[in-house]
């Protein structure tokens, strides 16, 4: 009797479509071992994962424990890979291993060459069909940061939350972000402020103790001074500001004269009133990318 790995897998797009719920594969896969007189070895479940690439917990799990199962099940081929290249590189590391794959939609022998290439196929029309989704999802997103309306889903930077879809300030935090511009504007290093909050009993958003790398990641953030970044816009938000234009570029000035690494001919990065999108560069000209600066402390 063989032993099977079932393998099931969802996306984050993939929940809301009927026939892909973790729950249904995995019922329709394990009616189908049993019609077929198979014996289940494990149900390896990735909840939402993407299946673009191989870092997936239960994926790399259940290749770690190849001992214990004889072949691979899958409901549809692009629930293990949505990519050709790692689907091949399964397919050659089965083989050397001796073990099978076997998809319940798709009638496929992939000993013979006939077959391989069937197989090959499919795969290349479900990666196209994933590049394809990833080109709208991108499109319809730089549509929002050029309009300039609404957020861009990012992780809660310290001193806000997400609230019914909105970026609101968590006052403690805010507190503590304000304290943080106007002592730096007052000559305060980074390194003196770290350990204020630390002695206080101030921690990050992760209860973590503060370091100078989360004290320069705060003033730098230009969300304090109402503005969001995403892969080179920079558009303006509609949240609640903790400090002003004039105080985030205050702080920008005062970190680029005191970096000692800086390159000639540069300026510090400040917020405009018409800076909307371009390319956007940090204090040590570095440009940023999607997401950075907003990231939670």
């Amino acid at each position: 009797m063989a032993k099977v790995a079932v393998y099931t897998r969802v996306s984050t797009e993939d929940q809301a479509k009927e026939g892909y719920s973790l729950g249904a594969q995995k019922e329709r896969l394990s009616a189908y071992c049993e019609s077929q007189g198979w014996d289940i070895a494990d149900f390896y479940v990735d909840d939402g994962q993407t299946g673009r690439n191989v870092r997936r917990p239960a994926y790399q799990k259940m290749m770690e424990e190849r001992d214990k199962w004889d072949m691979i099940l899958v409901m549809k081929m692009d629930r293990i890979h949505r990519n050709s290249k790692n689907f091949m590189i399964m397919m050659e590391n089965l083989e050397k291993w001796g073990k099978k794959f076997t998809s319940m939609q798709e009638s496929l022998d992939t000993s013979t060459a006939v077959g391989r290439f069937v197989v090959d196929i499919i795969q290349r029309i479900a990666q196209l069909e994933s590049e394809q989704i990833g080109e709208r999802t991108y499109m319809g997103m730089a549509q929002k940061a050029e309009s300039g309306k609404g957020l861009l889903g990012f992780y809660p930077p310290y001193g806000y939350k997400f609230q019914e879809g909105k970026l609101v300030t968590v006052e403690e935090e805010i507190a503590i972000v304000k304290e943080a511009f106007r002592r730096y504007a007052q000559g305060e290093k980074m390194w003196e402020m770290a350990r204020l909050f630390n002695t206080s009993g101030v921690t990050t958003r992760r209860g973590k103790p503060w370091t100078i790398w989360s004290v320069s990641h705060m003033l730098h953030n230009p969300i304090y001074a109402g503005y969001v970044r995403w892969d080179g816009y920079m558009i303006q938000g509609d949240h609640q500001v903790a400090i002003s234009r004039e105080e985030f570029n205050q702080a920008q000035e005062i970190a680029f004269n005191r970096t000692k690494r800086r390159k000639k001919k540069t300026a510090p990065f400040t917020l405009r009133e018409d800076l909307f999108r371009g390319t956007l560069h940090d204090p040590a000209g570095t440009p940023t990318e999607i997401g950075a600066g907003s990231g939670p402390l």
